[in-house]
């Protein structure tokens, strides 16, 4: 029986189709909040005034207060959040085309400006991390209006769109418009609840102290900011600095300082000494190596606003490339980098803007000269520690500077290029050293302190008399003895 095989027909494949790419509201509230502490979160709403002063007209650019007659209130309590500021309000196509969306595309009227904004993610990352519910208020010249976001939206994810309501200008005693954004969050969620609290609670103290430090630049610069009504005042920063052009002849404490233009970023480093050197003595006191401790290390600003604060870390130099790890021995030193761009990319920031890109190009080279100048001091220190009344009479001579002077001194005659650059330029005159001829030796050894204090009653008739007083007075009356 013949048969034969039959041949199979191709299948008919369904029409073309389409998948879902679309975003989750889920991820952007859930997850993209998990990335960020609160308080920096808090701090991103800062930094959106900043950016809202850098657009407005009436910012004096090129003034030693930029930001005067700007500020910011923060207020909240266990009930709700709320930041309001006179910054300039947000210009209402930017509300209806990007402001909102959870990120957005580049601003192209940010180009040439020095802001922070990159990714459109901080002012909703902020209020997602707080609370179910919040309404944004914003004031222009031009025009006023109010965009709420309910607590139904956040679980839609069909619906991406917000109901903007246009409202009445607000005016001041003076009859002018008011242009400003007022941000309030409520619902919060039970956590936050139980941070905002109380007044005074560790968690306003923290963000206190954090204000402070990170928009220590832009406060002395004029912009104002309060917490639960409470002004925030900026602690000083300043670095030893003798005469320059006399040091170039006779060596004096001078910084060391590094200035430069790479791909269009501006960068100035300046690092030092703070204070005096510390003696044996206040190396030993616990108490003051704390505070002291807490005026050490780098401190790096992009666009006026400070990334890291006082770093005592491999993140910028410490311990690595024959640098020696942060020690008590070097709580006087101090030094601050500072980027400026009008491209925000190019500087080397993570996207929660307080930490820096440790794998930037631009970062990594910088860091070498950052070494360099801890170098410089380091060795300073370890040269001197067996001298500190020598010592003392050399530092007391250098004048505290602000930092926000020295970085504004411009390269002369005194000055190197950088080898093989057009751009870059150091001022690394050299420092004061001890006498070779006779050099101290340090003669250190423990003893109970009640014996100590016995021995300085003896001595001194005080039995609080520091022990490194007491330890010379016993020398020098064995020495004298010796020599007889």
């Amino acid at each position: 029986m013949n048969t034969k095989t039959a041949k199979k027909s191709a299948p008919t494949l369904p029409p073309d189709d389409t998948v879902k790419a679309s975003p989750s509201k889920r991820f952007f509230v859930e997850m993209l909040t998990r990335d960020i502490e609160l308080q920096d979160a808090l701090l991103d709403l800062l930094d959106n005034c900043i950016d809202g002063i850098v657009r407005s007209t009436k910012r004096r650019a090129n003034s030693s207060k930029p930001y005067e007659g700007f500020w910011a209130k923060i207020d909240f309590d266990e009930k709700s959040f709320k930041i309001e500021d006179n910054c300039g309000g947000i210009p209402l196509d930017l509300a209806k085309n990007s402001a909102f969306m959870l990120g957005r595309p580049r601003i192209d009227k940010d180009l040439n400006k020095p802001t922070l904004g990159m990714y459109g993610i901080g002012m909703k990352r902020a209020i997602f991390k707080m609370g179910r519910s919040s309404a944004v208020t914003s004031r222009t010249s031009s025009e006023s209006f109010e965009v709420k976001i309910p607590a139904h939206w956040l679980t839609e994810d069909d619906n991406w769109e917000l109901p903007l309501t246009f409202i009445e200008p607000l005016q001041n005693q003076r009859n002018e418009t008011v242009e400003g954004t007022t941000i309030e969050v409520k619902d919060l969620y039970p956590g936050i609840k139980q941070l905002f609290a109380s007044s005074g609670s560790s968690c306003e103290q923290d963000f206190t102290t954090a204000v402070a430090q990170h928009f220590s630049f832009i406060i002395k610069k004029g912009f104002a900011v309060t917490v639960n009504g409470t002004e925030i005042i900026p602690k000083p920063l300043v670095i030893l600095s003798s005469d320059l052009k006399a040091s170039s002849k006779k060596k004096e404490i001078t910084p060391y300082i590094y200035q430069a233009k790479l791909d269009g970023v501006d960068v100035r480093l300046v690092v030092g000494f703070n204070t005096q050197m510390p003696t044996p003595d206040e190396v030993d006191e616990a108490q003051d190596v704390r505070r002291r401790t807490e005026d050490a290390g780098w401190t790096v600003i992009c666009n006026d606003r400070v990334i890291v604060y006082n770093n005592r870390t491999r993140l910028t130099g410490w311990g690595e490339a024959d640098v020696p790890s942060y020690h008590t021995q070097f709580i006087a030193i101090s030094g601050v980098v500072n980027f400026q761009s009008n491209h925000a990319w190019k500087l080397p920031i993570t996207s929660t803007k307080r930490d820096l890109d440790s794998s930037s190009e631009l970062y990594l080279y910088v860091k070498n000269f950052m070494r360099e100048g801890l170098k410089k001091f380091t060795s300073y220190t370890y040269k001197w520690k067996t001298y500190p009344d020598e010592e003392k009479k050399i530092s007391r001579r250098a004048k505290p500077t602000p930092i926000e002077q020295l970085l504004k001194v411009q390269p002369d005659n005194l000055w190197t290029k950088v080898r093989k650059t057009q751009n870059q330029f150091k001022l690394n005159l050299d420092l004061p050293e001890p006498s070779r001829t006779n050099p101290n030796k340090q003669v250190r050894f423990f003893r109970p302190s009640s014996e100590i204090s016995e021995v300085a009653l003896f001595l001194f008739e005080d039995a609080d008399v520091p022990p490194a007083e007491v330890g010379e007075k016993c020398f020098d009356k064995t020495l004298e003895q010796a020599r007889r």
